[in-house]
């Protein structure tokens, strides 16, 4: 039987502290993502995703917009943290990841706004983009333990993550939700400038899986731990949703998985002809029958 969540045993143990003085080590020159910038965070630099050694919070609220499992009936304690190092020329919160439009917060404040949203009821705390500031989120953990917290962590990536970083958070997060975006290289460099993407993606994955399994939820259908896999379905680019679905059924054909249609074209995708429209119901339609022909039962749209 596991307990939940399992940061609190890694808490009593003291391997919170130990596993921060290693991501710390990291984090300036950075080396917590896969581009290794090695910029010196801590002097100013800020690489390329341009997010600064302290962390930047652009909201937190109970958010009733994500998966069934992680809203339940109060909603995902969602942080948006800014700037992200994908940086996707088609980006949907572009003001936040890339402009990077927030305020800045301390550890011990991240650690208030958890506990404020545990207060307000919400199932989780739901990190988005937390890959730059994965050192913060850490340092802020066992404040937040201190005061209290006792729900699921939820690591909301858009994949692109260094597979070391995440070997480092096994035991914090409970429930990880990463975004495969493609598996085509070239699509990945086109559009983020991130060729090896579907390589680096392919491991975090099979890394994450290892630590958490399939997705279990309670007897509320509340997640409790467990990998959540979401695909933004793009334009143009059926095959590679259908590589996309070829994976994760072998990673595992209980992966629960949301197939998204959200995508519309903005910040810089007007210079893609290709991404330049929403996708139609047809291309979604063919996703969908596919999944269900690869025996992915959990397979969802949202």
């Amino acid at each position: 039987m596991i307990d939940f969540p399992s940061y609190i045993k890694l808490y009593e143990q003291g391997i919170i502290e130990d596993r921060l003085e290693e991501i710390l080590t990291r984090a300036a020159p950075c080396m917590l993502c896969p581009r290794q910038c090695m910029a010196d965070r801590i002097s100013g630099d800020t690489g390329y995703c341009r997010a600064p050694y302290g962390l930047f919070l652009s909201s937190a609220s109970p958010h009733f917009g994500e998966e069934p499992p992680l809203v339940g009936t109060h909603g995902s304690g969602t942080i948006f943290l800014t700037h992200c190092n994908l940086r996707c020329c088609f980006c949907q919160n572009y003001e936040i990841s890339i402009r990077g439009e927030g305020m800045s917060l301390s550890a011990a404040a991240l650690s208030d706004v958890m506990m404020d949203l545990q207060n307000m009821g919400c199932h989780n705390i739901n990190f988005v983009t937390p890959t730059p500031y994965v050192h913060q989120i850490v340092k802020a953990l066992p404040l937040a333990i201190e005061k209290g917290l006792r729900v699921p962590l939820v690591y909301n990536t858009g994949g692109y993550d260094f597979p070391d970083t995440i070997r480092l958070l096994e035991g914090i997060f409970d429930i990880y939700m990463p975004d495969i975006k493609f598996m085509d290289p070239r699509l990945a460099s086109r559009y983020c400038h991130a060729e090896n993407y579907p390589a680096v993606v392919a491991e975090v994955i099979c890394e994450m899986y290892r630590q958490v399994g399939d997705l279990t939820v309670d007897e509320r259908g509340v997640a409790r731990r467990g990998l959540i896999i979401r695909h933004l379905q793009m334009p143009s680019a059926l095959d590679d949703s259908k590589a996309v679905l070829d994976f994760v059924a072998r990673v595992s054909v209980n992966s629960y998985v949301n197939i998204m249609t959200q995508y519309y074209p903005c910040h810089e995708a007007h210079e893609f002809p290709e991404i330049s429209r929403r996708i139609t119901a047809g291309e979604h339609e063919e996703i969908i029958r596919y999944a269900r022909s690869l025996n992915l039962a959990r397979a969802n749209r949202h």
